[in-house]
């Protein structure tokens, strides 16, 4: 089964996200900031990370960066940007 990382500052947004993928079978992990999905990372290997954009510190773009430069794990962004 695949784990996903979400991570989003909003709560209610964490718990749609993982209510939907959690119905789908996903496994999932759940962040509310740049630091806790790294520690995320580091510790439970996710299968993909679905990251906002918009993060309080470190936001996504950053934290997109962070994740690239040390392998191949999927993103997909979300956004409330319009």
């Amino acid at each position: 089964m695949a784990t996903v990382l979400v991570v989003d500052d909003e709560p209610i947004v964490r718990e749609v996200v993982v209510r939907y993928l959690a119905h789908e079978g996903f496994e999932t992990i759940q962040a509310a900031d740049g630091v806790a999905a790294r520690v995320a990372i580091a510790r439970q290997s996710p299968d993909l990370v679905v990251l906002d954009v918009m993060l309080p510190g470190t936001d996504g773009l950053e934290l997109c960066r962070w994740i690239r430069s040390r392998s191949e794990l999927p993103v997909i962004m979300l956004t409330a940007r319009g």
